[in-house]
């Protein structure tokens, strides 16, 4: 069974070939020439559907099953920002260095050293017998302090409830089985086994 990833993330793209052993995954890059999809979807549920729907219609294999993700880290005290915007927190087009300072200079303008926080994972499957989303989650606390070179994107300053370590310090096994991302794909694993019979 082909997958598809409509993600061009290295970070994401390397995550999801581990978690998924068994399938056969390729980022939509390597099958179709890279283009850009508008994420203007109001939650995680709609922009992950609106990315694999995108890669799905200019797809020539039908019987291929594309899974898109969408996820951020939402902080209660700021109102839950990032949220569906922490790919380009800092702006269009920022890197994730960027969107990584922005939201621990963020911490600071508002004095706050360590706040409640949480990832959200929206995993969305686009093929031939229909559409279908899983979540998942992965609460805790968020500091204003880099920590730790493990991970990507908001990792470092990241600190899983009942740990004391960030994603950056913690060992990428740990993902593997505790992430927000890790608890969607055991759902959509699932639904995927369902296809395989």
């Amino acid at each position: 069974m082909q997958i598809i990833l409509a993600s061009a993330n290295k970070g994401k793209v390397k995550e999801f070939k581990s978690w998924m052993r068994g399938f056969e995954v390729h980022a939509f890059s390597d099958v179709m020439e890279p283009f850009e999809i508008e994420e203007n979807g109001m939650s995680f549920k709609e922009n992950a559907l609106i990315k694999a729907r995108a890669v799905y219609e200019k797809l020539k294999d039908k019987s291929s099953i594309v899974i898109s993700d969408d996820s951020g880290i939402s902080v209660n005290a700021l109102e839950h920002a990032p949220g569906i915007y922490s790919a380009r927190y800092a702006g269009v087009g920022a890197t994730s260095a960027q969107n990584l300072d922005k939201l621990i200079a963020t911490l600071k303008q508002r004095g706050l050293k360590k706040a409640p926080a949480y990832y959200t994972a929206a995993i969305a499957i686009v093929c031939q017998h229909g559409e279908f989303c899983v979540h998942g989650w992965m609460f805790g606390n968020v500091i204003d302090t880099k920590r730790g070179d493990n991970g990507f994107g908001y990792d470092p300053i990241f600190v899983p409830l009942g740990h004391t370590e960030t994603l950056g310090e913690l060992p990428e096994s740990f993902k593997e089985q505790f992430s927000h991302r890790a608890n969607a794909l055991e759902l959509a694993q699932i639904i995927l086994k369902t296809m395989k019979r």
